[in-house]
């Protein structure tokens, strides 16, 4: 993949965005280490250089911003958009008075990057600034707007799927966001992204029942197993038996005779 090949001003992507998109859309822990080995293997054409050097470094990286986006409560969705940057950055593609918008844009490029199969994204723009708590006159707004979709290698149609400039404003109406075609092409690799999630997701809830057969000890086969006896009693597995659970003695004996509660007795 040659990074000559893209537009010559866009923008590559730092570990605080990847971490931050782990967080605003809710990867499961046990996927990021895969979202990372797909993105990381996209190399410079979407990564700063000096994270592509070594994966290793990159992880280690990558988790540090996971920590400081966790201790600074930004947690899916509903989070507040100005918290995915330190105090005091800069913005690099917006004005300043804009960053909460590039911050915003940044998370759909990746949506975009990391769900192959998604075509495009909705977005009502004249709707934004309000929602991401941006302040500046509408004319720097709509200006901003474009130049993050031209740099972030984006395009937009209207709802008719007519390519719409966004030099020309913003409207009131949901715009379809795509990554551009020549963009997708550079991206574009013998790996199905999805097809290895799909993999470890499988993996993971296969784990899962496993585990829960065995706690529940129920055999692969469907049946439960005869649970253990000590001196013709029945014992759950819930106070230290060898496996680190505890072991409990049941009040019912496998000879006893006694009935059930409530049931008639024999006198009555």
């Amino acid at each position: 993949m040659n990074n000559s090949e893209t537009n010559y001003n866009t923008y590559i992507f730092n570990s605080r965005d990847i971490a931050a998109y782990f967080k605003w859309f809710s990867v499961p822990n046990y996927l990021e280490v895969s979202y990372m080995q797909y993105i990381f293997s996209l190399g410079s054409v979407v990564l700063a250089k000096p994270l592509t050097n070594d994966f290793e470094s990159f992880k280690n990286e990558v988790y540090k911003e996971l920590y400081y986006l966790w201790a600074n409560g930004f947690e899916n969705e509903k989070s507040d958009i100005s918290n995915m940057i330190r105090p005091g950055s800069m913005a690099l593609i917006c004005s300043d008075a804009c960053i909460n918008l590039e911050s915003y844009m940044k998370l759909i490029t990746l949506h975009l990057i990391f769900s192959t199969n998604l075509p495009y994204v909705n977005i009502n723009f004249t709707g934004l600034p309000l929602s991401l708590g941006i302040k500046c006159s509408f004319d720097e707004y709509e200006k901003n707007v474009a130049v993050a979709v031209k740099t972030l290698n984006l395009e937009s149609f209207d709802r008719f799927r007519k390519p719409f400039d966004l030099d020309l404003g913003v409207p009131d109406e949901l715009l379809s966001i795509s990554l551009n075609e020549h963009y997708r092409t550079i991206l574009r690799t013998n790996v199905d992204f999805k097809a290895m999630l799909r993999e470890e997701q499988r993996q993971s809830l296969e784990k899962l029942k496993k585990e829960s057969l065995e706690r529940l000890e129920i055999s692969p086969d469907g049946k439960r197993k005869v649970p253990p006896s000590v001196n013709g009693e029945y014992v759950r597995a819930d106070s230290n038996d060898s496996n680190g659970f505890s072991v409990e003695k049941s009040s019912y004996k496998t000879n006893s005779k006694n009935q059930p509660k409530g049931a008639p007795s024999a006198n009555s």
